[in-house]
């Protein structure tokens, strides 16, 4: 029997209130993500790349329509319910690192694992260190570190607990080049490593074109949905 699909949004609607009056960001986005699949959502700023993350991932409730994160109505869930929903089973990278400043980065890849009881916590977080190629950093605050330095930090943490579904959004946005790159590169490496889905927002659309699938945006639509060529 074929597992069920990680992510499914269905009619998805986002109003938020304005000095102008209510703006609609999302207007009725149909969106599944296939256990394994790794989708990129491409599109202008403003469009509503980040807002769809958000609703999806359940940081964020959709004023109509339903998603549904491993066959569980977002919605129908509180806070602590969607928490408990996405621990160990989703994770999220995003643009501007999000590393706890007072934790080494050791600390910052075992903070997730101890919360879910790992005894194996620091091992992993060593480990998850080595496959970024952090080893020896393991040590080092965010402070001491680079941008790309963070940025692999954070996707070790997110992957360490070993996640069915990663959300990424803008991962390498505020990297140069050459960090970017690496950064890409150990994404997608580690994602099919792992069997991990991936919803990716980005802006590039080399690093669009990695994934199995891409779906363009705009205005609060989904406008395009199609297999990426790479």
């Amino acid at each position: 029997m074929a597992s069920a699909a990680p992510l499914v949004l269905d009619g998805v609607v986002l109003t938020l209130p304005s000095a102008a009056g209510p703006v609609e960001i999302l207007r009725g986005v149909d969106l599944v993500v296939a256990p394994g699949e790794t989708v990129a959502i491409v599109g202008p700023s403003g469009s509503g790349k980040s807002s769809l993350i958000s609703i999806a991932a359940g940081l964020e409730t959709p004023t109509r329509g339903r998603a549904m994160l491993f066959d569980q109505d977002l919605a129908a869930l509180g806070e602590d319910g969607r928490a408990r929903l996405r621990r160990g089973r989703a994770a999220l990278v995003f643009q501007s690192f999000h590393l706890l400043p007072n934790m080494t980065a050791e600390e910052n890849v075992s903070a997730p694992l101890e919360l879910a009881h790992r005894p194996d916590a620091v091992a992993q977080a060593r480990a998850w260190l080595e496959r970024v190629g952090l080893g020896a950093r393991r040590s080092h605050y965010p402070h001491q570190m680079s941008g790309g330095e963070q940025q692999r930090v954070a996707l070790a943490r997110a992957l360490a607990v070993g996640p069915e579904l990663l959300f990424a959004d803008e991962p390498t946005g505020n990297l140069d080049g050459t960090n970017g790159a690496l950064v890409a590169d150990m994404l997608f490496d580690l994602v099919r490593d792992s069997g991990a889905a991936l919803v990716l927002v980005t802006h590039d659309d080399r690093l669009a074109a990695r994934a199995d699938r891409i779906v363009t945006m705009r205005d609060g639509q989904v406008v395009v949905t199609s297999q990426a060529s790479a």
